[in-house]
């Protein structure tokens, strides 16, 4: 099994948590939703994959790459 999934913050319980894509169990809880959606950039940046960012309605509301980008920006 592959250890690079894309990461996703979403609610949890009383706070936030980071998951892993097809995890069943979260990676890490927290209380507040920048505390983990710092810590999943972190993963997702040694990873190299992505970021979802869901609300508390479970949406995702954004999305931030980490990996090969296959359309990067021009410039």
């Amino acid at each position: 099994m592959s250890s690079k999934r894309n990461q996703h913050v979403v609610p949890h319980q009383d706070g936030w948590a980071v998951r892993g894509a097809g995890a069943h169990r979260v990676t890490e809880t927290f209380d507040r939703k920048a505390e983990a959606v710092e810590r999943g950039r972190e993963i997702a940046q040694h990873q190299g994959t992505e970021l979802l960012i869901h609300g508390k309605d479970g949406q995702i509301q954004s999305k931030d790459s980490h990996g090969n980008d296959a359309f990067p920006p021009k410039g």
